[in-house]
């Protein structure tokens, strides 16, 4: 009898990690009536990612008003994991993109106040284990509005107190750290991160993800220089030069902030989700691992759910030894046995019937279509 374990992520659009479960759960009860299932929805740091540790590990979801990206009040929430002992965050909560409209969005305007509020409310609780995902936001702000909210204060060239936004961060002439949270050096705090983009420069915070927030070349040209300017002030002011450090640019330079002022850890997100999960104990269990998300491309072996699956399965032996001629060699590399593009997601598991002895599958719709007929 087949022992099946299912680690999805969400299929962005269409279905929730939690959904994609529940569909490949029911294909394979169909054509496998004897096998057993175990489901693990997961997520890699971004979307999604409070939601499945906090219904995968028994953990409550605490509501909290914040500041929003524009500067308006939102009402947030983060988990707290009572047998980890660890607060789980979504930067994207309190300053994602999502909470711009279209029209709205420009990176100048945006701020990251939310999220340093979010964590005083933790603080404020006693939390001191914190893991932080910092995907799809809306902000370019180096995380200079966190830091206002945990007690920071920013000057110009005239003296006069900066605010946190986009805007203000080229204007930054002087840093006063002294009023910074003193409980946060207490703290032990994971950034789930899936990109290693610096700072600055043509790979930076501005320049790769600048545009899909609603800057303009100019804007992007002018956040970048703010952001190098800003850097140049903290090595001064802390003897800290981090710019260049991997995933310092994630979160329109959140990760920097995070790096320098809170002393955090950076980390594959899918690696964090997966090792707060216990993921490797529950895949020693498993005959096969299925696993999948929306697409795949040449970004899913660069820290996405698939890849990091497919990785942690294959330490514990829930991978052929003999690896499969036919299918990406790329994918293959990163721990997959076989690759399934599928159509529909309702069709994964009938399509992968007649091959389920392979031992690790990474499944991921192309053009699928929701029932009403719209993109999925």
């Amino acid at each position: 009898m087949e022992k099946i374990l299912l680690v999805p992520d969400s299929f962005k659009g269409t279905l929730s990690s939690r959904q994609v479960c529940q569909v490949m759960a029911g294909q394979l009860r169909r054509f496998f009536p004897q096998a057993q299932v175990k489901s693990i929805p997961v997520a890699d740091g971004g979307e999604g990612t409070v939601e499945t540790l906090v219904s995968g590990l028994g953990g409550e979801l605490i509501q909290v008003n914040v500041t929003g990206p524009l500067g308006e009040p939102v009402q947030a929430a983060y988990g707290w994991l009572p047998q980890q002992q660890t607060a789980v965050f979504e930067m994207a909560q309190a300053s994602g993109l999502p909470l711009v409209s279209p029209e709205k969005r420009n990176p100048l305007h945006t701020t990251t106040r939310g999220v340093g509020e979010m964590l005083l409310d933790a603080l404020d609780r006693g939390y001191r284990r914190m893991i932080i995902g910092i995907g799809g936001s809306a902000t370019n702000d180096c995380g200079i509005g966190m830091l206002l909210a945990l007690g920071c204060r920013f000057f110009d060239d005239a003296g006069q107190e900066v605010a946190g936004y986009g805007r203000d961060v080229g204007r930054i002439a002087r840093i006063d750290a002294s009023g910074l949270d003193p409980r946060l050096a207490g703290c032990e705090i994971q950034v789930a991160c899936d990109v290693n983009n610096p700072l600055c420069g043509p790979n930076g915070a501005s320049a790769v993800f600048g545009p899909q927030k609603g800057a303009t070349p100019e804007i992007v040209r002018q956040m970048d220089a703010g952001a190098l300017r800003f850097s140049q002030v903290v090595k001064e002011a802390m003897g800290i030069d981090a710019a260049d450090a991997a995933g310092a640019g994630a979160a329109g330079g959140l990760g920097y902030a995070l790096l320098v002022f809170l002393r955090a850890r950076m980390g594959s997100g899918i690696s964090i989700i997966l090792d707060t999960l216990r993921f490797e104990e529950k895949a020693a269990w498993a005959d096969v691992v299925i696993t999948g998300e929306g697409r795949l491309d040449r970004q899913t072996v660069m820290g996405k759910v698939p890849a990091g699956v497919a990785e942690a399965a294959k330490r514990h032996g829930t991978l052929d030894q003999q690896r499969k001629a036919s299918g990406d060699t790329l994918f293959h590399r990163h721990g997959s046995d076989e690759l399934i593009r599928i159509a529909d997601a309702r069709e994964a598991l009938r399509l992968a019937q007649h091959k389920l002895p392979l031992k690790t599958k990474i499944i991921a719709r192309e053009t699928a279509k929701t029932s009403e007929g719209g993109e999925a």
